[in-house]
């Protein structure tokens, strides 16, 4: 799952920050459960703690967008994997 802003999607840069996405959930906080609703074909896993950064060029399918709560979800665990504090983040919209 890319989890880089759609600024950086936008951009020139070649690489986009994805995290791992598997059937196999092991109930840690920094992996966010998603499934059929998601556009997935069986139960899985976003695992917010096994960050990679890949080519842009070996993204090729779309499948689905997060809605805004499961978003939510994975801006937790992913402030969980990477020991940030959420309370000092400013809202979202600075990330324009």
């Amino acid at each position: 799952m890319v989890v880089s802003r759609q600024v950086l999607l936008d951009s020139k840069f070649s690489t986009v920050i994805c995290a791992a996405v598997y059937s196999r959930h092991d109930g840690l906080r920094t992996q966010v459960p998603v499934g059929i609703d998601e556009g997935l074909k069986h139960p899985s896993s976003i695992h917010c703690d096994e960050l990679v950064s890949l080519p842009k060029a070996m993204l090729t399918r779309f499948v689905d967008q997060l809605k805004a709560a499961k978003i939510e979800e994975v801006d937790r665990a992913l402030a969980v994997a990477l020991e940030l504090d959420l309370m000092l983040l400013p809202h979202r919209d600075w990330l324009q």
